[in-house]
């Protein structure tokens, strides 16, 4: 019988400030399922997070529950029992020669990129029995047509090189847009996503229209993100969010490494000069 991951993964904002197209995933083991899902759940019960659990409700009310909860999510990841994969790209980096289809399905496009190659699946297996992907996709927003030919090609990662040489199967059957209400690991990492394109997008300065000062969700939201520096730190002592991380251990660090981020730019684009990030603050 083969081994089996399970892949949930989520996307964000399609365009920011400075950085859009976030896309994010969390992969365990099959076997850990049951065990990571029932974790996270006592903890949310234990908070009293009822509801679903989103970077959009973070409060300075819920601030002390959303650590909680996330720092659960850390040490899942730093335990190996949880691997986090962030991508992103950066407004600065405008693709250039875009056809038509490439245009119109720009959204499904990179989806594949990031399902293809930001978990490192090359490095995970070589030559080792097979393994099966079951992967859980939060509900996607676009028709149903270009939803079911997106998982068509997911499927067919599986005769794709990086996917041969570690022997990685996709079933189509096993590829489910699932409702994140039902699924803690996909709201976990919704907090993720939201914290890193708010910080890169320098959204902790905003101040309400006619303020001086920054609002208290605002403030709260900041607060989060900095508590998720540092859990990312501790896996990466001086971790840079905006970039690709690198591979100090070689390319097998693709996959073994707990929590990456991918900074994803087009093999043809063009650098806008005036897309420059103010210095950090």
């Amino acid at each position: 019988m083969a081994r089996e991951y399970v892949l949930y993964t989520d996307e964000s904002i399609k365009t920011g400030l400075y950085f859009g197209n976030f896309y994010g995933g969390a992969l365990l083991r099959s076997s850990d399922f049951d065990a990571v899902n029932a974790e996270l759940r006592a903890i949310a019960i234990e908070e009293n997070l009822t509801g679903e659990i989103k970077w959009q409700k973070v409060t300075a009310q819920y601030l002390k529950k959303y650590i909680r909860l996330v720092d659960a999510f850390f040490d899942l990841m730093r335990d190996k029992r949880v691997k986090v994969r962030i991508m992103f790209t950066q407004a600065r980096y405008v693709p250039t020669g875009l056809g038509a289809y490439q245009r119109e399905h720009a959204y499904h496009l990179l989806y594949y990129q990031f399902l293809k190659h930001a978990f490192g699946f090359k490095y995970a297996n070589r030559g080792g029995a097979p393994i099966r992907l079951r992967i859980y996709v939060d509900k996607l927003p676009d028709t149903r047509e270009k939803n079911a030919a997106f998982k068509a090609r997911v499927a067919e990662l599986e005769r794709s090189p990086p996917f041969r040489e570690s022997n990685i199967l996709v079933p189509v059957d096993q590829i489910a847009e699932v409702d994140s209400k039902k699924h803690i690991v996909l709201q976990c990492l919704d907090v993720l996503i939201g914290a890193i394109q708010f910080r890169l997008n320098n959204r902790h300065l905003e101040k309400p229209e006619g303020s001086r000062t920054r609002g208290a969700r605002t403030i709260a939201k900041g607060k989060l993100y900095k508590h998720i520096n540092r859990r990312i730190c501790e896996l990466h002592p001086k971790f840079n969010i905006g970039i690709t991380t690198g591979i100090p251990g070689g390319d097998a660090d693709r996959f073994k490494e707990p929590y990456r981020h991918w900074l994803f730019v087009p093999k043809s684009a063009r650098v806008d000069a005036t897309q420059v990030k103010p210095k950090k603050r």
